[in-house]
């Protein structure tokens, strides 16, 4: 029994520890040996040699912010004859239409609401460009964008790309302040690791592209950060991270609205995870299916294996164990007594515990709300990132 137990407990903290620290410095080491980075175009193409590009932007009520990102499409770096900006209107019920046709989009496409992904899906289907492009109405592109984003697909391999977003501090409207940035930074550190290794496992909203006769129509709850990166792969091309095509946008501005932010997203998750073909090996190289299990299934199954690290060392120490799993528990227990005391206390290694502990929670918090009453294909904006 107490065998038992140990392995349960270590298993699951060597888990955690290996999802969190150990598959990035491992990536580190193999990147350095191995990494291939996919073949760019260079930099000074001509502009009649650009694709043609397409950048939709899916939008729901967002008429206070869609002006500028009409405005900021139409000046980048890119030749107007060859870029159209496309705003899909998912069920507006504001001025985000009439807006966007003012501030100069090329097509206005006026939806029933139906969710950003069919939003896209109908923008797609109208889209004209060799390329499509997809951002985020709050989401500002540098004026080279959109050029560093197209030239990852140079590369016949690649069939989608995803850029950098770069998150603005807001600040907090009461509650602890986020610390997304601090997690965000090193998350882009290992998707460029993955990238330069094989295929990144996941992407963001903000910027990202793919050839249009790769584009992969998911089910609608399935957002594409997750969905494409692996379905690209499993068509035998490469998902890769173009850390020069950059974006920003606002970060929601508390932990507690960060919480129910990435609550939402993970129940568009576990839907990808458990039916949406993630978890299928079929197709993924050996190296690819390592990442999707130790940088996602592990990442997202964090609440189960803390909670079963917690269960073993309370039950060792009943059995009477030594002084080590006294140590391991009152490590665990000043864990979450950082995450209350933040709260109170607005300290940079505390704020970090609660942001960890809300973060590690929303997996299942987000996997509840799925089981419970299922997951709706449409959402309105965090609170304070417009």
């Amino acid at each position: 029994m107490r065998t038992a137990l140990e392995v349960c407990f270590w298993a699951s903290a060597g888990l955690i520890a290996w999802t969190h620290v150990g598959y990035g410095a491992a990536l580190a080491l193999l990147a350095r040996a191995f990494g291939r980075p996919a073949r760019a175009a260079a930099d000074d193409v001509a502009q009649e040699e650009l694709p043609s590009l397409s950048l939709i932007i899916a939008a729901h009520d967002e008429q206070a912010v869609i002006s500028a990102k009409v405005r900021n499409a139409l000046a980048l770096d890119y030749p107007r004859a060859r870029l159209e900006v496309i705003v899909a209107c998912d069920g507006c019920s504001d001025a985000t239409a009439a807006l966007a046709r003012e501030a100069g989009a090329d097509v206005v496409l006026e939806l029933q609401r139906g969710g950003k992904v069919r939003a896209q899906d109908a923008a797609v289907a109208r889209a004209r460009g060799e390329i499509v492009a997809f951002s985020d109405a709050n989401a500002q592109w540098q004026r080279d964008a959109a050029r560093e984003l197209v030239r990852a697909f140079a590369d016949p391999r690649v069939g989608y790309a995803c850029g950098q977003v770069r998150f603005m501090r807001a600040s907090p409207a009461g509650g602890a302040p986020n610390q997304e940035g601090i997690y965000w930074r090193y998350e882009l550190a290992v998707r460029e690791l993955e990238s330069r290794l094989c295929s990144i496992t996941a992407g963001n909203g903000a910027i990202y592209a793919t050839r249009r006769d790769a584009y992969v129509v998911v089910d609608p709850i399935m957002g594409h950060d997750l969905a494409l990166p692996f379905k690209m792969v499993k068509r035998d091309l490469r998902a890769v991270y173009v850390p020069r095509a950059q974006a920003s946008e606002r970060m929601v501005p508390s932990l507690a609205g960060e919480f129910q932010r990435k609550r939402r997203m993970m129940s568009h998750t576990w839907p990808i995870v458990l039916r949406g073909g993630m978890l299928s090996v079929r197709g993924y190289p050996p190296a690819y299916a390592l990442m999707i299990f130790s940088h996602r299934v592990l990442r997202y199954c964090t609440p189960l294996l803390h909670a079963l690290a917690l269960a073993a060392n309370v039950a060792l120490l009943a059995l009477g164990a030594g002084t080590l799993y006294w140590i391991t528990l009152a490590l665990q227990i000043a864990l979450a007594l950082a995450a209350l005391l933040a709260g109170a206390l607005r300290l940079r290694p505390l704020l970090l515990a609660r942001y960890y502990v809300l973060t590690t929670a929303s997996p299942a918090a987000g996997l509840w709300d799925w089981l419970r009453h299922g997951t709706a294909a449409w959402w309105d904006a965090a609170e304070g990132t417009r």
